[in-house]
């Protein structure tokens, strides 16, 4: 009987790395993007969840001590993200080729590398995390909130790192769901712990913090469970534990698109809190720290779809079944498109509605509701921009998926929210969104137009007949 347990063990993780390349595309987007959306949307609430208990047990100028903290935040993700999506996707080629070591060596990589990072700058940011809130937007009225936000999380950004990273290698190897329930179990420590840090135990914005944290505990204890099961794709095990200097070079190599994101995102974000800060004050800051979250509802709805087409798109390259991976890519444009196409009708028809959930601050909801409408207007275009970086991404293109991101971010953003606010004062602030959002949306289509166009070019160098395409479009042979 064991050892008929054991064959039945093999065969069921033969069919797991199997499904990828044999089922319909229509369904393993069906069974891969939506615990993926499921699972980042739960994120997103969790974060609206954690926003109405500062908003509310707290109070309006706690909501812009919140945003002053994002710069920071998003640079500890890009080193979060750099580990995450390079581990995941070189898990997702390495099953789509069936090389079994190097899928289980992801999981090692990722656990030494996410627990590093997470010490060294988690550490670094605490040491000068006065300078940096200044730097990047905090008044003399909510430094002190902003810095009680930031030291838990900061302490404990390694169980945070381990969420992220070990949740994305859950999902590269087949198992959607668990990453899913990954989120559930987040939500379930900020719901639990927010109410009883913040308003019993009076804890402020230390307890918001100390909330999350709970929950990303729950999550790391979840999937460290899912990992010591021998009957898992990818398991623990003997041999994983050491650091590969070629294998850290090609993780950090895809990683560094998502990674050029969070950072150009910091960079942002530290230009928007400094332009509200002179055309609106504390308040402006504070709207923004709402439309932020409001928004992030659908754009981490988005990016929960790309983390779900990836290991299909990463498997079947790396299979070398093109057929297979243009599918995907089409319907997922559609898909995501219409996610974002809701983010922009939520934001055009009912903005007042969701910046009440908030606050009930009449000045500070006056302006929200003002601001989500500008910088929701053209949203749309969000949905492609994600999902071709994704696909970039996915099939180790890292240059051009690291364009992509910049683009939208510093090509597009960066001089709009310089220039339009000249003009225009705060709303000029809130329409460098939208304008953004399109420029990058069209830059990231020409870049896909260039690419699909090179991936059908089988004119070689020297040919007299032919033109190659130019080397930067042209993916690796699959």
């Amino acid at each position: 009987m064991p050892g008929k347990s054991r064959a039945g063990g093999c065969m069921d993780k033969k069919v797991k790395a199997n499904e990828m390349g044999t089922k319909s595309i229509g369904r393993l987007l069906l069974e891969y993007t939506i615990p993926a959306i499921l699972g980042m949307a739960i994120v997103a609430v969790n974060q609206i969840i954690s926003s109405v208990y500062i908003g509310y047990g707290v109070g309006p100028l706690a909501l812009a001590a919140m945003a002053v903290t994002f710069p920071v935040i998003n640079l500890l993700m890009a080193f979060c993200q750099l580990v995450a999506v390079g581990c995941a996707a070189m898990c997702s080629i390495a099953l789509g080729r069936k090389d079994m070591p190097e899928a289980r060596s992801m999981l090692g990589h990722c656990v030494l590398l996410e627990i590093l990072l997470s010490a060294v700058f988690g550490f670094l940011f605490w040491i000068f995390l006065d300078p940096m809130l200044m730097f990047f937007g905090a008044s003399a009225e909510t430094l002190a909130p902003a810095r009680e936000f930031m030291v838990p999380l900061l302490v404990f950004a390694w169980v945070q790192f381990l969420t992220i990273g070990l949740n994305f290698l859950a999902r590269a190897s087949g198992y959607p769901k668990t990453a899913m329930f990954t989120a559930v179990m987040t939500a379930l420590g900020i719901v639990v712990f927010s109410p009883l840090f913040i308003y019993q135990w009076e804890w402020g914005m230390y307890g918001a913090a100390m909330a999350q944290v709970m929950g990303s505990v729950l999550s790391t204890l979840w999937l460290t469970v899912h990992f010591l099961r021998k009957g898992a794709l990818v398991h623990f095990g003997g041999g994983m534990w050491k650091l590969k200097m070629d294998a850290v070079k090609r993780i950090f190599s895809i990683g560094m698109a998502p990674f050029l994101i969070y950072s150009c995102a910091c960079i942002v974000v530290i230009v928007i809190n400094r332009a509200l800060l002179e055309y609106g004050g504390d308040l402006a800051v504070g709207a923004y720290g709402i439309v932020n979250r409001l928004l992030m509802l659908f754009v981490l709805c988005i990016v929960g779809f790309g983390q779900g087409i990836q290991p299909i798109i990463g498997f079947n390259y790396g299979a070398k079944n093109k057929a297979r991976v243009r599918r995907t890519l089409k319907l997922s444009m559609v898909a995501g498109t219409s996610i974002t196409f809701m983010g922009m009708l939520v934001s055009l028809l009912c903005p007042r509605l969701m910046v009440l959930m908030f606050t009930d601050h009449a000045p500070l909801v006056e302006l929200a509701t003002r601001a989500m409408r500008l910088s929701g207007s053209l949203f749309v275009f969000v949905g492609p921009n994600v999902v071709i970086g994704t696909y970039f991404q996915s099939i180790g293109m890292a240059k051009l998926a690291s364009l992509v991101s910049l683009s939208r971010q510093m090509i597009c953003l960066i001089p709009a929210l310089i220039i339009l606010p000249l003009f225009w004062g705060l709303d000029g602030v809130w329409l460098s969104l939208p304008f953004a959002d399109f420029m990058g949306s069209v830059f990231a289509s020409a870049g896909l137009y260039m690419t699909l166009k090179a991936e059908d070019n089988d004119c070689q160098k020297g040919d007299p007949e032919c033109t190659p395409p130019p080397d930067f479009f042209k993916p690796k042979q699959m």
